[in-house]
């Protein structure tokens, strides 16, 4: 029944204009004359042949969504007498059955190439490549390097690079990749920038930070030269194992020999000092930046705010942020949110709320949660429950409900004092504000509800 659907549709007549989308392939070396002989193979109709020219019977295979119907027309051609299939036909089944993955009838389709002498592009290997990758097939991808040479197909080094990124994303293969990246030179390969890029890059994540240093000194012996990605994988690499000291001299050296970090080289450094508490290190190396032709960005800035921060020097961060204007760079909220929360922890709640109100007033941000708790509960923790009320009423002014952990911090200090009457005010403001999804009033009132249960069962019961 299927070999007749199959006679049926090669038999057939078919409006290909309407059914078929053109298909283009390329190679990435010129091949006119294969070409130009290939055209004239696919468009002329073999003459003892019923099925037509290997053109039609290409379209034929190209317009079938079954992978497994595509190869039985491919098959039942293949029977014909003194028939040839095209290129075209093989590369575009090959596609078709390697994305429904039947691999095993892929082999197959590779070997009778192989044995009728076609000329293979590049570009179809290329597709092998991708196709084993999204498969997760790295011994398959692997093997395509050789299996191109087989071919008498020479592989490029983009073959190769693609073969190494794949295999790289797996920690077993990095040692494969390895060994296929020694070898390439032998058959005519010679790495790129980008494939020392891909290895350097994998021993690093792997925590092999001499190889990945031999390899960015070996660029150098065969006139590779480095690029701003190789030094800075170098770096993360180093900032990983701790060495924020080498990585800061890779730094240097980078500068000396004419390149311009980017961005992320610096953030990598930035972070690392910070981590490493190099604080003034890194606070000269912020200043730097613009002078050595990369601008600092607010993630810089923050980064070191926040390193000051948490090392309880929230007035060099205050420096910090001052400065910002200067560069051209403006404070977001993550930028005041640390900040507060930093000057908050060293009890300076003064400053603490002026930046608040700045960060509300003239700059317009909204009054983050984190903020909110911070300034409440250092306030509450010196007893100026007043003080804590007032920045309770400014975040439900602009219409941001606080956590539940600010309202447990806040309503028993108003217990505490007795201040009932202010107690509703401060109730009567939460009622006000527009329930969204993401308002915690609920939650609030929860809470309040629990403490004023526990507070009502602990009085004493009059007889």
């Amino acid at each position: 029944m299927r070999i007749a659907l199959v006679s049926r549709i090669i038999s057939g007549p078919l409006d290909f204009r309407s059914k078929i989308r053109p298909l283009f392939f390329y190679s990435s070396r010129p091949q006119r004359h294969q070409n130009q002989k290939r055209r004239q193979e696919e468009e002329t109709p073999n003459s003892n042949s019923s099925i037509g020219s290997p053109c039609r019977v290409q379209k034929l295979i190209a317009s079938q969504t079954d992978p497994l119907l595509a190869k039985e027309i491919f098959d039942y051609a293949s029977n014909q007498p003194n028939f040839r299939h095209s290129y075209s036909s093989y590369l575009i089944l090959i596609l078709k059955l390697g994305r429904a993955k039947y691999f095993s009838l892929v082999d197959h389709l590779l070997l009778r190439l192989k044995s009728q002498a076609y000329a293979v592009t590049p570009t179809l290997f290329s597709y092998l490549i991708k196709l084993y990758a999204e498969a997760n097939l790295p011994d398959r991808a692997l093997k395509t390097f050789y299996t191109m040479i087989e071919f008498n197909c020479t592989p490029s080094v983009k073959h190769l690079n693609r073969i190494l990124e794949f295999l790289v994303t797996q920690r077993s293969y990095v040692r494969p990749a390895f060994d296929l990246f020694r070898n390439a030179h032998r058959y005519g390969v010679d790495p790129n920038t980008k494939s020392y890029n891909i290895l350097m890059r994998a021993f690093c994540f792997c925590g092999n930070i001499s190889i990945a240093y031999q390899l960015f000194n070996e660029m150098f012996k065969r006139d590779v030269v480095p690029d701003v990605e190789s030094y800075r994988i170098l770096m993360q690499g180093l900032c990983r194992k701790s060495q924020v000291n080498r990585a800061v001299d890779l730094l240097e050296d980078m500068l000396n020999k004419g390149f311009v970090p980017d961005t992320l080289s610096y953030t990598t450094l930035l972070n690392s000092l910070c981590r490493k508490k190099k604080l003034r290190e890194a606070y000269k190396l912020l200043c730097r930046m613009k002078v050595k032709g990369c601008n600092p960005d607010i993630v810089h800035y923050n980064t070191v705010i926040l390193g000051f921060c948490r090392e309880g020097r929230a007035m060099d961060a205050c420096k910090v942020l001052e400065d910002m204007a200067s560069n051209g760079c403006f404070p977001n909220l993550v930028s005041y949110r640390t900040l507060v929360n930093g000057l908050c922890d060293q009890g300076m709640l003064e400053e603490a709320k002026n930046y608040m109100e700045e960060m509300i007033s003239e700059k317009g941000f909204s009054p983050h949660f984190s903020v909110i708790h911070a300034l409440v509960k250092g306030f509450c923790n010196v007893g100026r429950v007043e003080e804590a009320c007032e920045v309770l009423e400014e975040a439900l002014k602009h219409g941001e409900s606080p956590h539940v952990d600010t309202w447990t911090t806040i309503i028993p200090r108003i217990c505490e004092t007795d201040e009932t009457e202010r107690m509703g005010e401060v109730l009567e403001e939460l009622l006000k504000i527009e329930i969204k999804p993401q308002t915690r009033i609920v939650e609030a009132g929860a809470a309040l509800e629990g403490y004023l249960m526990r507070k009502i069962g602990a009085r004493p019961r009059r007889s």
